[in-house]
This record gives structure tokens, sequence and C-alpha cells, in this order.
């Protein structure tokens, strides 16, 4: 993949959706590549997270182990940003990730998310800002959630 392609597949991730060109140039340039094959593992639950992966092509799907065996949580396709809080925090791997068909994935390490924040200070304002509202709506899935479960 090329740096305009990169920068083509960034355009379309909704974290990143108010970055400016230079901006998603200072990702996409700093992005690795990585090939998966299906079946391959691109990270397994609990593992140390420092990097966030963009799904550029294919997809990917999320497992969780329980008493019952492995449980499949989720399936995600281009545009979709997996380890996003890794991008800003030290945190752990809730899931296995693993490629359900061929996939290409850009990762972005914490340390070139956080250059981007250093050099462009208002992104962390706007960042802080939507991470506000997806905590507010996410509680407030989880209070209609528990008014059904509470009967």
């Amino acid at each position: 993949m090329s740096l305009e392609s990169d920068i083509a597949v960034l355009r379309n991730v909704s974290l990143f959706e108010d970055l400016s060109l230079d901006q998603l140039r200072l990702l996409a340039f700093g992005a690795e590549h990585r090939r998966l094959r299906r079946g391959e593992i691109l990270f397994r639950a609990d593992a140390r997270a420092d990097a966030g992966f963009v799904v550029a092509s294919g997809e990917v799907g999320l497992f969780r182990n329980r008493r019952s065996g492995e449980v499949q949580v989720g399936t995600f396709g281009p545009g979709t940003v997996l380890g996003e809080l890794a991008l800003v925090t030290e945190t752990r791997r809730p899931a296995t990730a693993r490629a359900e068909t061929d996939c290409d994935i850009l990762r972005i390490s914490r340390q070139i998310f956080r250059r981007m924040l250093e050099e462009y200070p208002e992104i962390a304002a706007e960042l802080h800002a939507r991470l506000a509202d997806q905590l507010a709506e996410m509680t407030a899935q989880l209070l209609a959630m528990e008014e059904r479960f509470s009967s």
C-alpha cells in the first residue's frame, strides 16, 4: 500500500474524520502494514496493548473466552479501529482478534498517535470531546439494559 492509499483508508475512519491532510499524512507515514491470512491472530486477549489497528481490507473477528468456550463478539471490516483506547492509554486487550478473511491492517502505535496530538493539540481537545460523548452514550445504553434485566 502506498502513502496515498493509507491516507485514503484513514480518511474513512470515524475517529480520524476531523483530521487535516497533514495530520492524516503523519499517521499514515508512521503506520505499519500487516497482511493477515484468514485464521491468523492479530492480537490475543489480555495482551499488553500499545497500538490501535485500522482494518484497511477484509474482516476481523473479535473473540472472548467464556466457560462454554470461545464466543465471537463481533466482526469488523474496513474503516474500523480495533483497540482505539490503546492509542491514548496503557491497557490490555479485552478480546482476541482473528482474521476472518485475508486482511490488510494498519498498525498505529501509541507513540505516533501521541506525537500527532503533541504537534496538533487542537486534535486532543476534539478527541477528548468525542470520547466523552461515546462514554455518555455507552453509559446510557448500559442503564437502559439494566432496567430490562432488573425486573
